[in-house]
């Protein structure tokens, strides 16, 4: 049965043949190892996230998309990720 309100159809099995399924789950697999590898050789990816979510949290803005057009628009920006991984790699050795 559909949900109506999310306006998303319920699971139809019988969609994918079972070749098609194991395709899909192999496709899933490698796509999950693939953003792994990136987000592992990009460390700035964390620490961009983690510093965005940070300062949502603190300061609790009412408008999100705004206040995230702002936050990573900031000519600082580049500096303050480069000065934070210098540190993370310093804190490590």
């Amino acid at each position: 049965m559909a949900d109506v309100a999310s306006g998303l159809e319920g699971l139809d099995l019988g969609a994918l043949s079972p070749e098609q399924q194991a395709q899909l789950m192999e496709f899933k697999i490698n796509t999950r190892i693939a953003n792994e590898k990136y987000l592992r050789s990009h460390k700035e990816v964390e620490l961009l996230l983690s510093g965005f979510l940070r300062e949502v949290m603190l300061r609790r803005p009412e408008n999100i998309p705004e206040f995230a057009a702002e936050h990573f628009t900031d000519p600082e920006l580049p500096m303050k990720t480069q000065k934070k991984l210098a540190e993370k790699a310093n804190q490590g050795n």
